[in-house]
């Protein structure tokens, strides 16, 4: 072990037992395999017992303090509310709908404070909760329905519509339980009323639920290549990430007390893996107040600032370019701001620089790295980052956590040493189960235990991580994942089209946005505006092919005819030139 890791490690001691989380005393020496990175911290022991049960424990600590406010509307719930809420969901879901034990039901809804009701409700009466980004078409919320066979829907009167016609679309009788957002607003003829769920007790004995290998949450993914797949995490593997992110070296919360309280604003998406554990589990188990934002608007997201003071900011990389660059960003909305944390993607060093040059030195602007399959973090900057020179990192390994790195050409080779870019795969706790029907692609992406994530990294001497480049196919639109296969499907199947190949290009704004190759068929005329409005009829904003629709000749495959996007990425660079 490094002299650097041990400094920290004398400098922020670790007492034995912190915010319930247990750590395990355990030997520091290096590891025995040569190049396997383990954590230099402590492993700590990870509570055996269902996620609500985890998360509402201290709830009757607090239980008159706000958990959740609306930062548009201002409608809020208590702490004490929100149990209740959740419980009486529960009980609601099993006699009125009559859902049984590891039915699915899909979370089909912006930010807003019922959120977690809908959340820990559903996990509480034996659920698993798929969650499914708003912005969907009713295609692709069909496509979702079906794969993971969702039994009820929760969504908002404004996406009806939607969610009505997807249900359509699936054949199957999937019912709507609607959530109003404003008072005036009529239920659709059909739905049924989220107010009729929670507001009422229904006389059914509560479930004892296992917490073994049950999977209880299951947000969609790609992975490394192919269209998205449901990721399945457990109590455990949530669990996981929220004591490994609160140990006392990489804590960013402070401690709620009859004085203070934390305030988060939830601009990241709560059907994002990011959004819901980090910003909505983690907080609302440290007795936060989440604000909850429903959609992003510069006046949304500036007024939220200034009204309720945040104490620390979960972000992307586009969010922390439009506070550095937009000038109704001021540097007095951050004075009670202590930490911002950028995942998603890499930010630059440079980025991070303009970022704390605007708002001030005391905003503390940290890194983390992580995937949808390992339940949000691998690796965070710790919160002392600054004395440590890390600017640029995506930091070092939590605790329980194993990780190498490989060469790319062959992940089965002997792990590579310090300063050398290969593929990172990662082992612990929170990582995922695997994909939900889906042997093949889990078996894929799994190496005798060891998780491909797809990205390529290299770590100094220090066992501090940087995220060089991605070698899977996924496409990141403002943090948001964008399957090539995905659009390659629609656009192949539009009756001109022979083949299609889409890859991702930089975009000063969304970090990337994919563009597409395309071969039409022999003697036929393709007008690009029509196949531009064809595949937008389809997909979600963020997937609209904002790079542009390209003509070429045919599409570079390998001989078991897997297309090969390094090629297009030459062919475009060629092009900008």
């Amino acid at each position: 072990m490094s002299s650097v890791i041990l400094k920290r490690l004398l400098k922020y001691k670790i007492s034995s037992k912190y915010c319930g989380i247990i750590i395990n005393k355990r030997n520091f020496a290096s590891h025995s395999d040569t190049n396997i990175i383990k954590s230099a911290l402590p492993d700590i022991e990870i509570p055996n017992e269902p996620i609500h049960q985890f998360i509402f424990k201290h709830f009757s600590k607090f239980p008159h303090k706000v958990a959740v406010e609306c930062g548009l509307t201002g409608r809020k719930y208590t702490y004490e509310e929100l149990r209740i809420k959740s419980r009486n969901l529960n009980k609601s879901l099993r006699k009125k709908l009559k859902l049984q034990k590891r039915d699915v039901v899909a979370i089909l809804l912006p930010n807003i404070p019922e959120y977690p009701i809908c959340m820990l409700g559903s996990i509480e009466a034996g659920l698993t909760v798929t969650t499914i980004n708003p912005a969907y078409t009713s295609e692709e919320i069909k496509r979702q329905l079906l794969d993971a066979d969702v039994k009820a829907i929760f969504t908002i009167s404004g996406l009806w519509n939607n969610a009505s016609a997807a249900v359509n679309l699936t054949q199957e009788k999937i019912p709507i339980i609607i959530i109003k957002s404003q008072e005036n607003q009529d239920n659709p003829d059909g739905s049924i009323y989220f107010e009729e769920l929670v507001d009422s007790r229904c006389d059914i004995e509560d479930l004892v639920l296992e917490t073994g290998n049950d999977t209880i949450l299951m947000p969609y993914s790609s992975g490394t290549t192919g269209l998205p797949k449901g990721v399945e995490h457990t109590h455990s593997s949530i669990i996981s990430t929220i004591c490994q992110i609160n140990t006392p070296y990489f804590r960013q919360s402070e401690t709620t007390t009859d004085t203070h309280q934390d305030v988060i604003p939830a601009v990241l998406p709560f059907f994002h893996i990011y959004g819901l554990v980090v910003t909505l589990f983690t907080k609302l188990w440290n007795l936060s107040k989440v604000v909850s934002l429903p959609h992003f608007t510069p006046e949304l997201f500036v007024g939220c600032l200034q009204k309720h003071k945040p104490s620390i900011l979960y972000t992307v990389p586009p969010l922390v370019t439009f506070m550095t660059n937009n000038a109704m960003i001021k540097k007095e909305y951050f004075q009670s701001t202590r930490t911002v944390v950028c995942g998603a993607a890499p930010l630059g060093a440079s980025d991070e620089e303009r970022f704390t040059e605007k708002v001030g030195k005391h905003v503390n602007i940290l890194q983390g790295y992580g995937l949808t399959e390992s339940c949000v973090t691998v690796f965070t900057t710790p919160s002392k980052k600054s004395e440590l020179g890390l600017s640029g990192s995506v930091g070092e390994l939590l605790p329980n956590i194993t990780t190498k790195v490989v060469p790319p050409d062959n992940p089965e080779k002997e792990p590579l040493g310090p300063h050398k870019f290969g593929e990172l795969l990662i082992k612990g706790p929170q990582v995922t189960k695997g994909y939900l029907n889906k042997p093949k692609e889990t078996n894929e992406t799994f190496i005798d235990g060891w998780m491909r994530t797809g990205d390529l990294v290299y770590y100094d001497d220090n066992k501090m991580f940087y995220v060089v480049d991605r070698l899977k196919e996924l496409i990141k639109v403002k943090g948001f994942q964008v399957a090539p296969a995905e659009l390659e499907e629609i656009l192949r199947s539009y009756p001109d089209v022979d083949d299609a190949a889409v890859i991702g290009i930089p975009h000063v704004t969304y970090g990337e946005v994919p563009r597409a190759y395309i071969v039409p068929k022999s003697n036929a005329k393709i007008d690009l505006e029509e196949l531009h409005t064809f595949v937008n009829e389809k997909v979600a904003e963020f997937k609209h092919l904002k790079g542009g629709i390209t003509f070429t000749k045919s599409i570079p495959k390998t001989a078991s005819g897997k297309i090969v996007r390094r090629e297009l990425q030459r062919l475009y660079k060629k092009e900008i030139k």
